[in-house]
């Protein structure tokens, strides 16, 4: 195997993190070996053991800022004494305990981060409906989690169905909810509720990109893992160099509170770190990121690829002063080579401690990071295991593959979720008994680091041979008039299947099926070079973490999201 600095460790079947001194010890962020739901599994020795543990955490901050929302901040101890009168009227209202069910409908908001923080206090179970969904979908979602509350903000409100939506369930205008619960009555502390580590505390939903979501239940240990990962990162960074930047942490996050990049990522680092985040509520604006980030002093942002692309190209990105920006993030896998490259333009500052990775709602975003060494040796892997994550290739019968081969990407650790919610069929599929997921996905392992290369469900077979649509779209990506690209199988009369490829170019770009040819061929082999090209204008239709809906493009049906 060749040598890439801080690779992981590979020993034949399974990829672990690399051997670092600060992972063993009694550091805070030291590794332990402690049994999880029947495995023993690494976990860190030093975490809360629950939402309510975190929140008393939390509010020894004090009157640092902890979340800023549209521009209104709130300290951490403020934000604590929110969410214990929200959970009081929750308790004494609502009669909602441990094992209870509130649905959360909204967008990234106060009010939101509050609920939720307050719900999971109590020992209850937070359901993070989608905020982009329609009727049907958020329809789906209620009749699948049967909540006894639905807390829906004023402007998903009248998207929830005017039809009876099950027994007993209560449907409150979110922001007033929290309103009420905060002006009135005396102060009030956290709930004294007995709350075990391997309880649930939340349902966030699958994307929904080729099916109806499930619901993928997550545990309070699960919620807490990501940010002690993050919180290790940090504690091994080089201190800043004489003269350099000095703002204390700030990330700004474009992601949704009810998907694991925004909760997880976003609103649990800030309750474990200490660190100030920056939200923006609405649609995307290019310009209020820059006003923000530039107001706020942000250090990072946590952003999907089409919005990295959409900031670092937008003509008033060097209108403003940006100069506290020190690092770049997020998930979806490997980043196309020309955001990479992107970045290294835009951000130079930004560029050492750019990080993507790879990792599902499933994994509660746990899974593997790419960023320092790895990422400039590699930058087409998803990087090397996180802290406390084990990474195995299995075959078609479940046998872990060597080094090199492709086959299913199977993740194991303590971020790994429950099982969906009423439905144990799909549970067992994608968890065995030593509890590794099954992820769906294909990859290889390949010098210590993964390499991913698409959905299993999304594999082209054409006249037999195998097409991954990730590897297409990487290569089409790489062309500098390429905006956009998504690749997918569509019915051959002959071959089964043959390749075709969606294609947005930059504004104003010239290109046509001809030059994507000639840029292809020296690249794949001819199979795998799309029969049908479409271009077009108008962006692709992405879902709310930013992946193409490949199945609008193909069918042309609509999407299920709704975005605002």
């Amino acid at each position: 195997m060749a040598t890439i600095e801080d690779a992981g460790r590979f020993d034949g079947t399974t990829l672990i993190w690399p051997d670092r001194p600060s992972l063993h010890g009694d550091g805070p962020f030291a590794l332990v070996e402690e049994e999880v739901l029947g495995s023993r599994l690494a976990v860190f020795r030093t975490r809360p053991r629950s939402m309510l543990e975190l929140l008393e955490h939390a509010a020894g901050f004090g009157d640092a800022a902890a979340f800023v929302f549209d521009g209104a901040p709130i300290s951490h101890i403020d934000y604590v004494e929110r969410v214990a009168r929200v959970a009081r009227m929750l308790a004494d209202c609502h009669g909602i305990g441990p094992g209870d069910r509130v649905a959360l409908l909204g967008s990234n908001t106060a009010a939101w981060v509050i609920a939720f923080s307050a719900i999971t206090s109590l020992g209850a179970i937070a359901v993070a409906l989608n905020g982009w969904w329609v009727e049907a979908e958020i329809r789906h979602g209620i009749a699948l989690t049967a909540p006894r509350l639905v807390l829906a903000d004023r402007r998903r409100l009248p998207r929830v169905p005017t039809a009876p939506i099950g027994d007993g369930i209560v449907l409150r205008e979110l922001e007033a909810f929290v309103d009420e619960a905060v002006a009135g009555g005396p102060s009030a502390s956290l709930p004294r509720a007995s709350i075990r580590e391997d309880d649930p505390a939340a349902i966030l939903f699958t994307s929904g990109t080729t099916g109806r979501p499930k619901g993928a239940v997550q545990s309070h240990r699960n919620l807490m893992v990501l940010a002690s990962c993050t919180g290790h990162v940090a504690s091994q960074a080089p201190p800043p160099m004489p003269g350099g930047a000095s703002d204390p942490p700030c990330s700004l996050y474009l992601l949704p509170l009810f998907h694991v990049s925004g909760l997880q990522g976003g609103l649990i680092h800030t309750l474990l770190l200490g660190w100030k985040s920056v939200w923006l509520s609405g649609r995307f604006d290019e310009r209020l990121v820059f006003e923000r980030s530039e107001r706020e002093r942000v250090t990072t942002w946590s952003v999907v690829p089409a919005q990295l692309y959409r900031l670092l190209e937008h003509p008033a990105f060097h209108d403003h002063e940006l100069s506290s920006l020190r690092s770049v993030g997020g998930g979806g896998s490997a980043w196309p080579p020309s955001l990479t490259e992107l970045v290294r333009k835009q951000l130079p500052a930004a560029a050492a401690a750019m990080s993507f990775g790879f990792g599902q709602t499933e994994s509660a975003g746990m899974g593997t990071a790419n960023s320092g060494p790895p990422l400039h040796a590699r930058p087409d892997s998803a990087g090397r295991p996180r802290p406390t994550m084990a990474v195995q290739i299995r075959d078609a019968s479940g046998d872990p593959c060597g080094e090199g081969v492709e086959g299913e990407i199977c993740l194991r650790g303590p971020g790994v979720f429950l099982g969906y919610w009423q439905d144990p069929g799909a549970s067992r599929e994608a968890l065995d008994a030593q509890r590794w997921l099954a992820t769906g996905d294909v990859g290889r392992i390949e010098d210590g680091l993964l390499f991913v290369a698409g959905r299993r469900g999304e594999l082209v077979i054409r006249g037999g041979e195998n097409v991954y649509p990730a590897e297409v779209e990487a290569q089409l990506l790489a062309h500098p008039a390429v905006a956009e690209a998504a690749v997918f199988g569509v019915p051959h009369r002959v071959l089964g299947e043959e390749v075709k490829a969606v294609v947005r170019p930059h504004d104003g770009a010239p290109l046509d099926e001809g030059e994507l040819r000639r840029w292809l061929e020296p690249r794949l082999a001819g199979f795998k070079i799309p029969a049908y090209f479409e271009l077009r204008e108008i962006p692709l239709p992405r879902n709310v973490t930013g992946k193409v809906l490949k199945h609008v493009l193909r069918d042309g049906g609509a999407s299920i999201f709704h975005e605002d």
